[in-house]
């Protein structure tokens, strides 16, 4: 016999749930308003493994490995859209959705062309999808699956195949462009291929000037930046391009450092080596960009993509989104996972609702701990350690108090009422003097 909660129950655990976190200085209505507010782009892709709706003859030549063959694949973008609608319903917050070029949609009165033609008007069907649902959408130009790939793409040595690609992806800087403007909000458009080789070529050099020239080409396609985010994302290998990557992280992190006025790093926690983490690489390039994108995902092994758990790494993600405040902007969160040997719309779901566990774990961590109630005494603010003042950019001051209370380091702002918890190690930090910090150079 199985449990089946009721609305009253559910209520009830989180009433007892929001006593004890309340106990420890975590305010979780707080941390619902902000999860409330974040936006996590769902992948189109989940629910029809990685086909598109390229009906010509010789459109789509799946390259791509997705194993199994579970029934219910979206054949139509009826079908998709209607599987979307209720991995939709099923998942709360603020959702957007991520689309491929190759999800254009093709009718009588808008007929087939080849991507390097594509239009805003094959994705109108889309933007009457999302603004009837309130959504955003990211795009991606669709740099796999076509007979023009030699196999490669953006890196081909072939003038006019590489002509064919670039012009593909300035399609979809307008595409991203259409979909910012008619929804209201920043469309990620991230550029990946999987140009490669399957052994070590005599040429590691050539190829990568290629492609940075394309892609530099494809970004002189006029666009408002604060619209439409290009990205650039890596990959370590893939099937077929197991020695050698043109796209590698050191390249494409390169090109997004020396562009940032027109592109933005992309990461998916599936390209990199099995012994490094994205969690630790977030802080690293916030440090440096203003703007980061993120592909989420569950690798095994490798690349595999595998639905996202509430996974330890996961949580480590979203602790660092948080704790480096990128969900005032600075990290665009998408889904980047399909697995066909389970039910699709289950896999989307459990996804989604594992990443937004994760946000919500993090938003109710200690080291983001805000309350409006607190014992001022209890937490020390009768006389504080120390304060520091702080200057703005613009010449203006405030003023912050550090006391230390029964449980651990608090923190408040001048003009504001709020007690912040701090980590002991902030306050350890700027407990320094001179001579610590001459010591420690």
């Amino acid at each position: 016999m199985f449990y089946t909660p009721t609305d009253d129950s559910i209520l009830e655990g989180y009433q007892n749930a929001k006593a004890v976190y309340a106990s420890l200085g975590l305010d979780t209505e707080r941390a619902l308003a902000q999860f409330e507010k974040v936006g996590i782009s769902i992948h189109s892709w989940a629910g029809d493994d990685v086909t598109g709706f390229e009906t010509h003859e010789g459109g789509v030549h799946s390259e791509n490995t997705v194993t199994g063959n579970y029934p219910g694949r979206a054949r139509t973008p009826k079908e998709l859209m209607t599987d979307m609608d209720k991995v939709l319903s099923l998942c709360p917050g603020t959702k957007k959705i991520n689309l491929h070029a190759s999800y254009a949609i093709f009718d009588e009165e808008n007929p087939w062309v080849d991507r390097d033609r594509l239009e805003p008007k094959h994705f109108k069907k889309w933007v009457d999808f999302c603004k009837a649902r309130g959504l955003g959408a990211d795009f991606n130009p669709t740099f796999f699956s076509h007979p023009k790939c030699d196999p490669l793409t953006l890196a081909s040595p072939n003038e006019e195949t590489r002509k064919f690609w670039v012009e593909h992806g300035k399609a979809c800087i307008r595409i991203s462009q259409y979909l910012a403007e008619e929804l209201g909000q920043p469309c990620t458009m991230n550029i990946w291929t999987g140009d490669g080789f399957k052994d070590v070529p005599a040429d590691r050099k050539g190829p990568r000037d290629r492609y940075k020239a394309s892609i530099d080409e494809i970004l002189r396609e006029p666009y408002d930046f604060k619209l439409v985010k290009p990205c650039i994302e890596s990959k370590v290998f893939g099937i077929g391009v197991e020695a050698y990557t043109v796209g590698s992280a050191e390249f494409a992190l390169s090109y997004a450092a020396f562009n940032r006025e027109k592109c933005i790093p992309l990461m998916d926690n599936g390209h990199y080596h099995p012994t490094e983490v994205v969690s630790d690489k977030i802080p690293a390039l916030l440090a440096f960009f203003p703007e980061i994108a993120l592909h989420i995902t569950r690798p095994i092994r490798w690349d595999s993509d595998h639905v996202v758990l509430f996974d330890d790494e996961t949580k480590e993600i979203c602790k660092e989104i948080v704790r480096c405040d990128g969900l005032d902007g600075r990290v665009n969160i998408a889904l980047d996972y399909f697995d066909a040997s389970i039910n699709r719309i289950s896999a989307w779901t459990v996804g989604f609702r594992n990443v937004e566990k994760a946000l919500l774990s993090a938003l109710c961590t200690y080291a983001t701990a805000q309350t409006t109630d607190a014992d001022l005494s209890a937490c020390g603010f009768d006389a504080p350690v120390f304060t520091a003042v702080v200057t703005n950019e613009d010449g203006s001051t405030v003023q912050l108090a550090y006391a230390c209370g029964t449980d651990g380091w608090y923190l408040q702002v001048e003009g504001d009422t709020s007690v912040y918890t701090v980590d002991t190690s902030t306050v350890q930090a700027l407990l320094l003097t001179e001579n610590d910090l001459k010591t420690q150079e």
